[in-house]
């Protein structure tokens, strides 16, 4: 038998939140092999980055220290209650992260050889191989580059490479593929695949998206509100989950497959902190199977019937559930579409440059186009999704239709004079000071001056996008990724646009509040008709949400097609090379 890199026994984790203090993890433990990738799933808020920190020492400290009982030894060393220049030894030797926001985690003012030069100890040849291996191959042109120039998909190639160089036992990525592309997500799996096999490296993969973590993953284990649901294979688990959240979440996924007619399914609601003690299962409140005894005994970890791993469930022998837990109704969408409104937004034979990175201060610089003759009408009512590639151009198509940049030619009309934008990252989309009610109310002061009235339309926007109302009082930093994207929605619609402009607005999500993300946005758009530009890297979601899809190559489309027609056996190269790179659970379990 291999010693395990990393073995957490009963780890717990205490942090304040919304001024309370909140348990975040409840006992959990697992171990990991060298070579081996474990993901770890669940909804938003479920503790899986505040586990990726808490086996780093990085646990945020906001004025009242972090409460942590259990065990964590990593490669030997404990970290619960080590000194923290011990811990500073471990991040650069034992483990190493990639993170969910690429950009929140380079220095903006660096250049990347500057960045990595620390890890590389100056050598320049290790530099350069190293940006080659994590994918990137005008690896000269990266290294002098700074972040801000680099796409996405880039970024995280670079924080890849700068982990591989110290050549970790343990790597942690954290939602690192959310914001990419299919294609350069696929490369990064890869990538992270290659760095087990070859390195023997462990990897911790965080992630909400099932599919990709049945593209990386040996097992799977599943969080709900801190504690651990169920963990075996992946592929034992999808089959046969043992425990009622599993089903749940495995059964809420959706594909290039699903119906579109009708809403998705959705899970009943989402964990909120306070709902479960220490006595009873922490599901008990969404369960269909529940009994006397889950309210008040607290089930432990047990070997699976099903399986060869361990699910902490009184019930799991009744396993599979006859039926999914729902939220959304299941008839079809109700209402007329409108699909001869007025024109909302068009761009007509729309051109823009960005200038490139100079190498010599007296030379002119290098314009790369973003854009290329761009034509794109969108009526009142209507859904228009924008795919592509990491650079394709999809985000500055987007903020030249929000009017946030200038397009060096062509014709840019659009109806509503203050169209509202959901951003990819939603964070810095926040203010961090203001609350997550005055964020959203503050749209409604031209219109509406009383503050109690503004309250009541705050708690109701919250509620439509699957939040707790309460949440109205909290700061951004108080509130899960997803959570802020979610309150983001909320700000946007509180005050109906008649334009809607998303990029990326269920990146962060996990699989079952996107749905009801997807929801929210179709019925917004059949209720008050207004026009909706997605822009996403998700096909699925493209196809739900819109009734065209619109393909991008290097700023010029190349395909444009009914929502319905994205599987035709006619579409183009590029489309089908989107299609293909799809990571899917369903593939995975038919092999």
């Amino acid at each position: 038998m291999v010693d395990p890199v990393l073995t957490v026994a009963r780890l717990g984790v205490v942090l304040a939140r919304n001024g309370e203090r909140h348990r975040v993890l409840d006992e959990i433990s697992f171990a990991v092999a060298p070579g081996e990738i474990l993901a770890v799933v669940g909804e938003s808020g479920a503790g899986k980055s505040t586990l990726g920190a808490a086996i780093q020492g990085l646990l945020p400290n906001d004025g009242s220290a972090p409460e942590v009982s259990g065990s964590i030894r990593l490669a030997g060393l404990e970290i619960v209650g080590s000194p923290p220049q011990l811990l500073r030894s471990a991040r650069r030797s034992l483990v190493r992260a990639v993170p969910q926001d690429p950009m929140g985690a380079l220095n903006p003012t660096m250049t990347i050889r500057r960045q990595l030069h620390e890890s590389a100890d100056g050598d320049e040849a290790l530099i350069l191989d190293s940006l080659r291996r994590a994918g990137l191959s005008d690896e000269r042109r990266i290294a002098r580059a700074h972040p801000h120039r680099l796409s996405g998909g880039e970024r995280q190639r670079v924080l890849i490479a700068m982990a591989m160089m110290a050549r970790p036992k343990l790597l942690i990525a954290d939602e690192p593929t959310t914001a990419l592309d299919v294609t350069t997500q696929a490369q990064l799996l890869q990538i992270v695949r290659d760095l087990a096999r070859e390195e023997q490296t462990a990897i911790i993969y965080i992630t909400h998206d099932l599919n990709v973590a049945a593209a990386v993953a040996d097992r799977v284990m599943v969080l709900f509100g801190g504690r651990m649901a169920e963990i075996g294979t992946l592929r034992q688990v999808a089959r046969s989950p043992q425990h009622p959240y599993s089903a749940s979440l495995f059964a809420a996924r959706y594909d290039l497959n699903t119906d579109r007619s009708r809403p998705l399914p959705t899970q009943r609601a989402a964990f909120r902190h306070g709902e479960t003690s220490d006595r009873g299962c922490g599901y008990v409140l969404h369960c269909q199977i529940a009994r006397t005894d889950c309210s008040s005994i607290r089930p432990r970890e047990r070997r699976a019937r099903a399986h060869s791993g361990l699910v902490a469930c009184h019930r799991s022998d009744e396993m599979p559930l006859p039926t999914l837990p729902v939220a959304a109704s299941r008839e079809a969408w109700t209402g007329e579409e409108v699909t001869d409104g007025p024109v909302a937004l068009q761009l007509m034979d729309v051109h823009k440059h960005f200038p490139a990175n100079r190498q010599r201060v007296w030379e002119s610089p290098r314009l790369i186009p973003a854009l290329r003759g761009v034509n794109l009408s969108i009526s009142l009512g209507q859904s228009v999704a924008v795919v592509g590639e990491s650079g394709s151009g999809k985000s500055t198509l987007l903020k030249i239709a929000a009017g946030l940049i200038a397009a060096d030619s062509g014709r840019v009309s659009c109806l509503d004079p203050r169209p509202q934008v959901i951003f990819q990252d939603p964070v810095s989309a926040l203010t961090p000071w203001l609350s997550i009610g005055d964020q959203i109310g503050e749209r409604m002061r031209p219109r509406v001056t009383s503050a109690a009235e503004r309250r009541r339309r705050v708690g109701e926007a919250l509620q439509h996008a699957g939040l707790d109302p309460s949440l109205m009082h909290a700061l951004p930093s108080e509130l899960s990724v997803g959570q802020c994207q979610r309150a983001i929605v909320a700000r946007a619609v509180v005050v109906p646009p008649k334009l809607l402009l998303c990029d990326e607005p269920i990146s962060a999500m996990d699989v079952p509040l996107a749905a009801a993300t997807l929801n929210l946005l179709n019925d917004l758009r059949r209720r008050l008709g207004l026009a909706m530009l997605f822009v996403t890297h998700d096909l699925a979601a493209a196809r739900i949400v819109a009734d065209r899809i619109v393909v991008l190559n290097k700023g010029a489309v190349v395909e444009e097609f009914e929502a319905d027609m994205l599987q035709s056996p006619f579409r183009g190269a590029v489309t089908r090379a989107l299609i293909e790179a799809c990571p899917s659970l369903d593939a995975m379990l038919a092999r």
